[in-house]
């Protein structure tokens, strides 16, 4: 991996919180992700399932890990599998984790090879009553894959059929959407990487790039500073591709005095950042470009500061609805009589905002996070509202990753990204 050497007390904790979970006398098994084939002999890069990275740090295919902290047998409470490194993967595949290096990474002292597996389960099973088995219940997951945590499940269901069987994901939205220091440190890492990439964006954007050509400068910084490279597949949206909500064609060239709505964030060890900002291809904004980004900028900073402990999903996203009305009547884009006839399920500002204002981040750029539960210290949200004018052939996002304080406003981990337009402009010039 290229990133530094994580804390193993990290995943410790981690391991310690989701156990005193767990109903008596349980056990709970996570595994990793397949490497995915392509065609022919081609996969996918590998990306380690975030469950069994949280629990343990380890970041290798073909991985399980195994939890049951009633167990008599007290160094079976936490046992990782793993698939055995020899001299001919070391050659041709780089060495995978030791025993050793396993327990350095994760602070888990049993480990067994993968091929002991159904050996030792078969002892843990029989002293057990209750199986905890690890499914995606995200509110935005659509899978149509079949995961290597879905074979398991199904095998394992089969094969021990009496069992009571429990489910891992709600403990995990509590946990993982509340987030450590050392969770933080390395959110915040994600997010100066990100910064680098963007200011080299401001001194390289100029009318006549492409967009992939913005694409190829933020992947120069990211990985040059220890990023695997975007947490997500990258929006580089001049003039009016801004108008599509999930544009990533990247292939249009950029235009003198149109705007470019870049949505991009760098990965660092597996977390996420999350970053909007909205450039002046000529450097400099018109007036009206100018007063619709102010605009948006303000719903930024106000919606940002409703971000507190207590505070509920739907009524954060009503008062910020409420922020952008305001807004959008200051900016001639919506009449009075607008607002006193809109539709409430979709209210006359979703013709310029129609999606939401934030989502939680970490391991997953739309991380775990129950929705219908209040808001709490040390959950980390992102927050970016938009304007989008079709007819004025520009759209306009600001997005900041911030951390919900015990009291007072969210910090906010992209503090040193520019972002007001004057300094945008300043930078752009000089």
């Amino acid at each position: 991996m290229k990133y530094d050497l994580i804390d193993h007390q990290l995943f410790i904790k981690n391991r310690k919180n989701f156990m005193a979970a767990m109903q008596p006398n349980s056990l709970a098994v996570f595994n990793s992700n397949d490497i995915y084939p392509v065609s022919a002999d081609s996969t996918l890069p590998f990306a380690q399932h975030r469950d069994i990275f949280y629990l343990s740090g380890v970041d290798q295919e073909e991985s399980i890990l195994v939890l049951y902290p009633d167990c008599p047998k007290a160094k079976h409470r936490e046992i990782l599998f793993l698939k055995e490194t020899n001299d001919h993967i070391a050659v041709w595949e780089g060495e995978k984790l030791t025993k050793e290096k396993a327990f350095e990474t994760s602070g888990i002292k049993t480990v067994y090879w993968l091929q002991d597996l159904e050996k030792v389960l078969f002892e843990l099973m029989t002293q057990a009553e209750t199986v905890y088995i690890n499914t995606n219940e995200h509110y935005r997951a659509n899978v149509e894959t079949e995961t290597r945590e879905d074979r398991f499940t199904k095998w394992l269901k089969d094969k021990y059929p009496a069992h009571n069987v429990a489910k891992s994901n709600p403990i995990l939205q509590r946990l993982r959407s509340v987030k450590d220091q050392i969770e933080l440190d390395l959110m915040q890492k994600a997010c100066d990487i990100t910064e680098k990439g963007f200011r080299r964006i401001l001194k390289f954007t100029k009318p006549g790039v492409w967009e992939y050509n913005l694409e190829a400068e933020f992947m120069h910084e990211f990985l040059n500073n220890r990023s695997k490279g975007f947490a997500y597949t990258p929006i580089i949206a001049s003039g009016n591709n801004a108008n599509v909500l999930h544009y990533i064609e990247n292939n249009q060239q950029c235009k003198a005095g149109d705007l470019i709505l870049l949505d991009v964030g760098a990965e660092y060890a597996n977390y996420s950042s999350d970053m909007s900002r909205t450039i002046p291809v000529s450097g400099k904004f018109t007036e009206r470009q100018k007063q619709v980004y102010n605009a948006v900028n303000r719903v930024k900073n106000e919606a940002t500061k409703l971000l507190v402990p207590g505070a509920y999903w739907e009524d954060y996203h009503i008062e910020v609805g409420k922020l952008m009305t305001s807004e959008l009547l200051g900016l001639g884009l919506l009449d009075k009589a607008d607002v006193q006839n809109e539709n409430p399920d979709w209210p006359a500002y979703k013709k310029y905002f129609m999606h939401g204002t934030s989502h939680h981040i970490g391991l997953d750029t739309h991380d775990y996070g129950l929705l219908h539960e209040p808001m709490q210290a040390n959950m980390v949200f992102t927050v970016e509202p938009g304007i989008y004018i079709p007819d004025e052939g520009f759209g306009i996002r600001l997005e900041d990753d911030v951390v919900v304080q015990e009291s007072g406003e969210p910090f906010n981990l992209m503090r040193n990204i520019p972002i007001e337009a004057e300094e945008i402009e300043d930078l752009m010039n000089s």
